[in-house]
């Protein structure tokens, strides 16, 4: 069962969907553990489109890059 600690801080969050980043801003000028970001979301190259799978690892990844990527929900 889980606690109420638990459920506020997963309440938002589509357990099970996915989304849809694209690589819209350059990584240049910008520290290098957003650049690895990047890359660990599967991203090569600007305007690149993948699909992720909706969980709280991923958020907060697209979180950390968020002033990089648009995100869509699918």
């Amino acid at each position: 069962m889980d606690t109420p600690k638990q459920n506020a801080r997963t309440a938002g969050v589509r357990e099970g969907g996915t989304l849809r980043v694209t690589w819209v801003k350059s990584s240049i000028g910008y520290k290098q553990d957003q650049k690895d970001t990047i890359k660990s979301l599967g991203l090569h190259r600007l305007h690149h489109t993948v699909e992720v799978p909706d969980t709280a690892v991923m958020r907060g990844m697209i979180f950390k890059v968020k002033h990089l990527v648009a995100v869509e929900e699918v």
